[in-house]
């Protein structure tokens, strides 16, 4: 069995994959609008339509570039070596939970293993950093003691 730090590697990896299947299907869908919106009579009705299917390309355009923000990210987590102190790529456990510093990708469950895949730039993920063992915190009206980081 893999080690538990390359099991929650791969469960980002496959977010990322998930996330992107989703947008290139939805980029798929908005050629299709606009191409069947070009073909349609003109007007105002025509103009409108247009319009809408740009303002979702220019969305779709800028989650496509925080997808890829999200490799970049999983890609230095990959290279960083553990240490003790809580950094990108550490995988933190502490007395009310246990969290892998990547990105967002929710939750990793395997049997009695629950770990939450964040990104350093989330609240949690900021009270982290540089943090080591035995270190405290509070967040949300919880305290957490660092029991390990790997």
């Amino acid at each position: 069995m893999m080690p538990l730090k390359e099991r929650l590697l791969e469960h980002c990896r496959n977010h990322i994959k998930t996330k992107e299947h989703s947008l290139q299907k939805t980029s798929n869908s908005l050629n299709e609008s606009l191409n069947t919106e070009t073909k349609s009579s003109a007007g105002d009705k025509h103009e409108t339509g247009r319009a809408m299917v740009q303002l979702e390309q220019e969305k779709l355009a800028r989650q496509m570039l925080e997808l890829e923000q999200m490799k970049k990210t999983l890609q230095k987590a990959e290279s960083i070596p553990s240490s003790t102190t809580a950094k990108l790529g550490s995988l933190v456990k502490t007395n009310v939970q246990h969290f892998f510093l990547a990105i967002s990708a929710g939750v990793f469950q395997e049997s009695r293993e629950t770990v939450f895949c964040i990104s350093v730039g989330s609240p949690i993920g900021q009270m982290l950093l540089g943090k080591e063992k035995k270190h405290s915190f509070r967040f949300n009206n919880k305290e957490y003691l660092i029991l390990e980081i790997s």
